[in-house]
């Protein structure tokens, strides 16, 4: 079975030229699925691993808009529809720099298995631009997202595609980019982006859910071992919606997160992280973490190396990809950390996974661990279809059970592989078996 996987990944390889990301996300599933393909050899009969690593469907396009100053700029709008199995696609815009037909390809190939594994019926896509949100006025971030939207809003639907937000797109941009969908639809598609304001359409704990969900996991495997977040100390990088809201539910749990980061560099509070004050500063302010530190007494900046030095029971990598390779990895080993769980996307490189799994620390990848924002989304869909909000509570309640699920989910398929505890081999085996088995099911199309 290596042979037939191995033929696959350099088929990818070969079509996708220069597209690192999208590689190392396809072999990185591609490894850890050789045990399936062996048990049940119709998979690579039915061509499955040659159909799902081919996005069903590849959509760019140029977006004009003008700056305060009445300058014109030209950006470029991507969205992966990538599989549509289970349900309509679901995933993120991302609008930043980094953004290319590579980045978006990687992360719609790893939304498939992440959504698979909500339960959820929904199937993987992702999108974005190479826009720029920061240092943009509201007037600018509200042109570009209207030119952007009038040529996306002819691609998704509530039964269609349903992106949501990502890295560079939050509250402000959703808003920007709905308007603009009613106004071109003349229909108010509620379920048609998800991540809405709480008073036309969003759902309470969707700001939190990413963040929320990655902590819940880590405190599911920890239990696995008969211990818990409580008295931990924990690593933190990124300062988005996703980090800030990790801090915060390790911190219900009894755990003290210390650091936290952005482009500027990482911030270590021995002390713990003042939330507020962090909440102040990035939600409110849309500052930079060396304003936390001008406020906060005994914190201090770091602008070499990353938070992975800092010794810490716990790491989690909540930033960007690749964001923690080998030798972050040793560090963190070396002073003892022994959980980490992702609540970005494949923020581990290869070569760090190797270190945590040769090391028998409990990891966790993004596709498991941080599947509570999209699992939210879903939750968040289902309450537009029914015009009906579900209090604060009662949508904690959905997303702790749901990311409950996706824990035993990928220890049982570990499990049935022959490798108890490997959380990537059972998260890649649990997504794919159902994604794949509807393939089948639904015929060559």
């Amino acid at each position: 079975m290596q042979d037939v996987v191995e033929k696959v990944y350099e088929q990818v390889v070969a079509r996708n030229r220069g597209e690192a990301e999208f590689h190392q996300a396809v072999r990185e599933v591609l490894e850890s699925l050789d045990p399936v393909i062996a048990k049940h050899p119709h998979y690579a009969e039915n061509a499955l691993l040659e159909r799902i690593v081919e996005p069903e469907r590849q959509i760019m396009f140029r977006v004009p808009w003008v700056d305060d100053a009445g300058e014109v700029h030209v950006n470029r709008g991507f969205r992966i529809e990538f599989n549509s199995a289970l349900g309509p696609y679901k995933g993120g815009l991302r609008f930043h720099p980094s953004v290319n037909a590579g980045i978006i390809k990687f992360l719609g190939f790893e939304q498939i298995f992440k959504n698979a594994l909500t339960g959820q019926g929904i199937g993987g896509g992702k999108g974005g631009s190479d826009f720029d949100p920061h240092g943009k006025s509201d007037a600018e971030v509200m042109r570009f997202c209207q030119s952007f939207m009038t040529e996306l809003s002819r691609h998704i639907g509530p039964n269609t595609d349903v992106p949501a937000g990502d890295i560079g797109v939050g509250g402000r941009e959703i808003g920007y980019l709905f308007g603009q969908y009613k106004r071109l639809r003349n229909s108010y598609d509620a379920g048609v982006l998800t991540g809405k304001g709480l008073d036309w359409g969003g759902s309470l704990v969707r700001t939190e859910a990413t963040g929320y969900g990655t902590v819940l996991f880590a405190q599911s495997m920890l239990a696995t071992k008969g211990d818990s977040l409580e008295g931990k100390k924990v690593a933190v990088s990124g300062a988005g919606n996703v980090a800030i809201y990790a801090i915060e539910k390790a911190q219900q749990l009894g755990a003290k997160p210390i650091t936290f980061s952005d482009s500027s560099g990482y911030v270590v509070d021995e002390a713990g992280v003042d939330l507020e004050l962090l909440k102040q500063v990035k939600e409110v302010e849309r500052g930079r973490v060396a304003d936390y530190v001008s406020r906060r007494p005994g914190a201090r900046l770091v602008t070499e190396g990353r938070p992975w030095d800092v010794p810490v029971d716990v790491a989690l990598p909540c930033a960007t990809q690749n964001e923690l390779d080998a030798d972050n990895a040793a560090t963190l080993l070396r002073n003892g950390c022994a959980v980490v769980a992702e609540g970005a996307n494949m923020p581990s490189t290869p070569e760090a996974i190797e270190a945590f799994q040769a090391a028998g620390i409990l990891y966790a990848p993004g596709k498991a661990s941080n599947a509570g924002g999209v699992a939210t989304s879903a939750l968040e869909m289902e309450q537009n279809a029914g015009r009906t909000r579900w209090d604060f509570a009662t949508a904690e309640a959905k997303l702790t059970a749901i990311m409950a699920d996706i824990h035993e989910s990928c220890v049982e398929a570990a499990e049935t592989y022959g490798r108890p505890g490997d959380y990537v081999l059972g998260a890649n085996a649990a997504g794919f078996t159902q994604v794949a088995d509807v393939m089948i099911a639904h015929g060559i199309v």
